[in-house]
């Protein structure tokens, strides 16, 4: 999964695939109590929690529930509701099983979400909390993409894509369009998204912005565009401003601010590139926003919390003593401090960051909050923190800490089954590679015996900012219940080891992290129980670009791969992937100017793929715009020719990584058949 352009990183994405995504942190149960061994059966019984809102007066939490609809491929969601003292959780929508970006009204007493309607077009619904149906407020032509209500709660503001124009006569069947920088599976132009704003009680919208410019956008999968941030008394709304609506111009997106009556922009501060999530404070006099570190626009430079003036001035970060790579900016109900979170080591750090002072860190045990790219962690009028989160013996869940330094308090129950699972148990490893101190995770097998030898497979992350954490992921736990030791090493460039280590993957895509896993390779090979002639290396997109990577440049280290949707050519990132200009910021430039093609060149695994040896499977969506499926077609015809034994398998649709059941699960399947043929010894039957 690579990084969005629209902050500082690579190439934008984050798979949301209910086998693929980290759901849990699962340590070993007693092998004694255990009933069953983790497979792609038990996995279908993994529900999502997340989308967490709390109700004005901090007693209710809203959120949505995830399962999976093997049947007719559908993940299929729905909002819950329990009280935050404790009791049952109820089901507030039964009959939907497409829900999102729900959120309470601000009197508490109703609820709007985004549902299609009959033509199949996301638009808001209100839902009363006192009993009735839900009513759909917006008949927009082309959908609703996110919304906001109003503080007094009077209008919603929403985002909308304009309409295409229209087209008469034989015009109708003309479908050309300018391309600009766009991926190379673009069907039809992205049109501009605009703030609209609509009455409560229902009306007719009034459109509050237009130009050729556009609302920041995602291609998802990906984490949200920032929202629509009212101002407190309700003239003002902060946005983030994109240039174009051009997926490799959204390193243009800054923080900028309209006003409802007049359609006036004005621009937060004098950055024009990198700024994005603004959220007002409570007393309207500033406004917090995301922006890398010193607005550095090089791959690599940190998230970090920034405060400016809401009249408009230069902002000051506030979290650059946290080091790490922030996502999320709620303010404190006193208005004197942000909550703020972000990958900390090998778990989800939260803090409390004042704007003025140093930051308090909020311990959450063995809890790692979930999230990526932005974190499902929210507070309550109370000061209560509200979060889904995982155990070591449970999938993801809703907790409350009823202050700050409070123990957390579960308070559903939705994937219990859990407790009758083997589940491998979870180390946090460290080691020594140039300068820096690296880390990631181990994997044990459940049944794991000391006095025996396993293969070792390595699972390496997408991003490349990221983290692999102590946290429950379907792929190692399901490697691991086939006795495999499962190493996901947190290389240079990973965003849980502070600004140093993520910055220095800037024009040093390949070398410095390979160097870096290869150092966490040989830390586990001394080990008595790692068989060292067996080893695997995997991972899907920038995890599929460094398999690649280290199988051409580290040839005889690999018993097999299986590389994912991998990059092997950064030339043609730049040229066909939807971060296409975006990409020059890893490499200082362009690929055609200043001689810059032979740092490309040096830094893409297809250079070296004529070395590979291992017997490798390739995969990838055959319409993936965040990394053209071209990269695994020159990987697979390389070893192919040099005789390598290699196999590429596609899956249909405009995606990176298929999220629907059906797909996700056969990825998984074939991705760890190809692991256990290859290392495994064959059994009789």
């Amino acid at each position: 999964m690579l990084s969005t352009p629209r902050v500082s990183r690579m190439v934008p994405g984050a798979s949301r695939s209910i086998l693929a995504v980290t759901v849990a942190t699962l340590s070993l149960a007693s092998a004694g109590e255990a009933q069953q061994r983790y497979s792609l059966d038990v996995a279908r019984k993994i529900v999502g929690v997340g989308g967490v809102d709390v109700s004005p007066d901090g007693k209710t939490a809203l959120f949505t529930v995830v399962k999976p609809n093997f049947t007719t491929d559908r993940n299929e969601v729905q909002l819950w509701a329990v009280e935050l003292a404790g009791g049952a959780p109820r089901n507030l929508t039964p009959g939907r099983r497409v829900i999102a970006g729900a959120h309470w009204a601000p009197d508490g007493k109703s609820i709007a979400f985004l549902a299609p309607d009959s033509a199949s077009q996301m638009q808001i619904w209100i839902l009363p909390m006192n009993g009735g149906e839900a009513r759909k407020l917006t008949a927009h032509p082309t959908g609703v993409e996110q919304f906001s209500f109003r503080p007094d709660g009077g209008a919603i503001a929403y985002a909308a894509e304009d309409e295409d124009p229209k087209k008469e006569g034989e015009q109708k069947f003309n479908t050309t369009f300018e391309v600009g920088a766009q991926d190379v599976f673009l069907r039809k132009p992205i049109r501009p998204q605009h703030i609209w704003v609509i009455p409560f009680a229902g009306g007719e919208s009034k459109r509050i912005t237009s130009g050729a410019w556009t609302l920041e956008f995602v291609l998802p999968p990906s984490s949200p565009p920032s929202p629509l941030s009212w101002s407190p008394d309700g003239t003002k709304i902060a946005f983030a401003q994109t240039v174009a609506p051009e997926s490799g111009k959204l390193d243009s997106t800054h923080v900028a601010i309209v006003d409802v009556a007049t359609g006036t922009i004005t621009p937060l501060t004098s950055t024009r590139v990198f700024e994005n999530n603004p959220v007002w404070s409570p007393d309207g006099k500033q406004i917090a926003y995301w922006q890398p570190r010193d607005g550095r626009g090089d791959i690599g430079w940190q998230n970090e919390v920034y405060v400016a003036p809401a009249t408009g001035g230069a902002g000051r970060s506030l979290t650059r003593g946290i080091d790490h790579n922030l996502f999320g900016a709620e303010w404190m109900p006193d208005g004197k401090s942000l909550l703020v979170a972000g990958n900390a080591q090998t778990t989800t750090g939260v803090w409390i960051q004042p704007l003025d002072g140093a930051p308090r860190k909020v311990e959450t045990g063995e809890l790692v909050v979930n999230g990526a790219f932005g974190y499902d962690i929210t507070v309550a009028k109370t000061g209560a923190l509200v979060f889904t989160a995982t155990s070591p013996t449970r999938p993801s869940e809703l907790y409350v800490m009823d202050t700050p330094t409070s123990t957390p308090r579960r308070l559903t129950d939705f994937n219990g089954w859990a407790a009758d699972v083997a589940w491998g148990k979870m180390e946090r490893v460290t080691w020594k590679s140039d300068q820096f101190e690296a880390d990631g995770t181990l994997t044990f097998p459940p049944n794991f015996d000391s006095s025996k030898k396993y293969p070792l497979v390595l699972v390496i992350h997408g991003g490349p900012q990221a983290a692999s954490k102590m946290s429950f992921n379907s792929m190692p736990q399901m490697m691991a219940a086939e006795g495999l030791i499962v190493f996901q090493p947190n290389y240079r460039g990973s965003d849980n080891l502070g600004n140093a280590y993520q910055a220095a993957i800037w024009n040093d895509a390949g070398a410095g992290p390979g160097r870096d896993v290869m150092a966490g390779v040989a830390l586990l090979r001394a080990r008595p129980y790692v068989d060292r002639t067996r080893t695997a290396v995997t991972g899907w997109s920038y995890g599929g670009y460094m398999t690649s990577w280290l199988i051409g440049n580290y040839p005889n280290e690999w018993t097999a791969a299986m590389a994912g949707a991998p990059v092997t050519n950064w030339e043609e990132m730049y040229n066909l992937a939807d971060g296409s200009l975006t990409i020059r910021h890893a490499f200082g430039g362009s690929p055609w100017t200043g001689g810059r093609e032979k740092a490309y060149q040096a830094q893409s695994p297809i250079t070296y793929a004529r070395k590979i040896k291992a017997p490798t499977l390739v995969m990838s969506n055959m319409e993936d715009f965040r990394v053209p499926p071209t990269q695994a077609m020159a990987l697979y015809r390389a070893m192919k020719d040099n005789g390598v034994e290699t196999k590429f398998v596609g899956f249909q649709g405009r995606t990176h990584a298929s999220g629907d059941p059906v797909n996700a699960r056969e990825r998984t399947k074939l991705w760890v058949e190809w692991v256990k043929e290859k290392l495994l010894p064959k059994t009789t039957p």
